[in-house]
């Protein structure tokens, strides 16, 4: 037991002035804690342990775990990896604006439930409402805090223990295993097939009516393309079927956009306003992927429609906060006033010409002195036309084992995700923010400088 008499005592650590500091930087409460647990860790490794760390071991423990406590799990990174919406990444980064008006909101108070001219109570639902029905010329809006919900919110509210006819190729399954009909089958709705996997035909759901059916529903396959023998009837034609029943036509468009993504040298995205000009009753779609704002599940539609979804109870548990309220607003207003191509970061990534991006890469380089730039492909992401490309130059390092190359930068502060493709550890401009340059190369050079010196590997081209 002499060693262990050894240790000093949780008051005896306290006296010290490194303590005095700790208590400053953390609180006194923690301090404690970790000292205790410290000492405990210690008596716990006696006798299988070497030797009882000396108390300058022990300080230097403490104050690491001190760290280790305290700092925040959610971090900023740098995407180089060029895939513009990564939905591992935190999908669209915000405006400036939008940032500013979340600040703005946060640090007091707001008017996000009182009407300011009437002096009593109001309602959080109109402040992004008129800015989405201005844009889209849908009759009225309901924001609320993901696509996923927004989705469930109007299967609950409108086709509760009733039909809702989808086709059978549009039962999809997205990241996170979230998949449509388990969405329907928990908002109560009866799941109504239609057609066969690759080909769904007109009078498929006009034969649905006969099931007396709530809606008609239509999924779009965000992540994948069904190609090949296929075919399906236009939302024109399935608006004109639902119509003449009676019935509304939802359009769950998953991504939504609000710019033409075929300026940009991409295939046609479905746009929000082509749905509703089709005769969509209700068009559901996320704020944090193509529209480049906060993550929000927005609805448009039929005022009818939407008013009863703004009166159901579920609306509550799932409504959007003044934060998400207040960078939506400031990113639609990018939109009405057409700077999004230039302030929306999502689309100002999309937009980069390939010489831009090639000067960018080419003066990564420059600075390096190391690396060579090729020719590569950078994609939308978040579910977004897939299979659909932007040309890009990328930045690369050939070595022997780029895996711990690029393990080390995942590790650096900032963290930087990158991509590995042909054994080469790539780097794509496209996704990096400008600001975002000097601690990206810094990291590069000071992990290759030492991947280098420590494992004595080939150095990059």
């Amino acid at each position: 037991m002499s060693g262990l008499r050894s240790l000093p005592s949780v008051d005896a650590l306290l006296q010290t002035a490194q303590a005095a500091d700790w208590i400053r930087e953390y609180g006194r409460p923690l301090t404690v804690q970790v000292i205790r647990s410290e000492l405990d860790r210690a008596r716990a490794s006696y006798p299988q342990a070497d030797k009882i760390p000396d108390k300058a071991e022990l300080m230097a423990r403490i104050d690491a775990s001190l760290q280790v406590w305290t700092a925040s799990s959610l971090q900023p990174v740098i995407n180089a990896s060029g895939v513009i919406l990564q939905t591992n990444l935190g999908r669209a980064p915000l405006s400036r604006a939008a940032i500013q008006a979340m600040q703005q909101v946060a640090l007091g108070y707001s008017n996000l439930e009182y009407d300011l001219q009437a002096g009593r109570r109001g309602s959080r639902l109109i402040h992004a409402e008129q800015l989405l029905c201005r844009l889209s010329g849908a009759e009225a809006a309901l924001v609320v805090n993901n696509n996923a919900a927004a989705v469930l919110l109007v299967l609950t509210a409108l086709a509760r223990r009733r039909s809702v006819v989808i086709a059978r190729s549009q039962l999809v399954e997205i990241g996170g295993g979230f998949r449509v009909p388990d969405v329907m089958k928990q908002s109560g709705a009866r799941l109504l097939e239609v057609g066969t996997t690759n080909r769904v035909h007109r009078s498929d759901y006009e034969d649905a009516l006969q099931e007396k059916p709530a809606l008609f529903l239509r999924a779009h396959r965000s992540n994948f393309r069904l190609i090949g023998f296929t075919s399906e009837p236009e939302l024109a034609e399935l608006a004109a079927v639902a119509h003449q029943a009676g019935l509304p036509l939802v359009d769950d468009l998953g991504s939504g956009s609000l710019l033409d993504t075929a300026r940009f040298g991409l295939g046609h995205e479905p746009m929000v306003q082509e749905s509703l000009a089709a005769g969509a009753d209700c068009v559901c779609f996320s704020g944090d992927k193509l529209l480049g704002g906060p993550q929000a599940g927005i609805i448009l539609g039929r005022a009818e429609l939407v008013t009863r979804l703004k009166k159901h109870p579920l609306a509550r548990a799932i409504r959007a906060d003044k934060l998400c309220l207040a960078a939506l607003s400031a990113t639609l207003l990018h939109y009405l006033k057409d700077e999004a191509e230039r302030e929306v970061p999502v689309w100002r990534m999309i937009a980069i010409p390939p010489e831009e991006v090639y000067s960018r890469a080419e003066q990564w380089a420059a600075i390096l002195g190391v690396g060579e730039v090729v020719p590569g492909e950078s994609t939308v992401g978040g579910g977004s036309l897939p299979g659909e490309t932007l040309p890009t130059y990328l930045l690369a390092f050939r070595m022997r084992n780029p895996n711990r190359f690029l393990t080390r930068l995942r590790q650096a502060s900032p963290p930087i995700i990158a991509r590995l493709e042909n054994d080469l550890a790539i780097f794509d401009p496209r996704t990096v923010m400008p600001e975002q340059d000097a601690a990206l190369l810094e990291a590069i050079r000071q992990n290759l400088s030492e991947v280098k010196s420590t494992h004595k590997e080939k150095a990059p081209i």
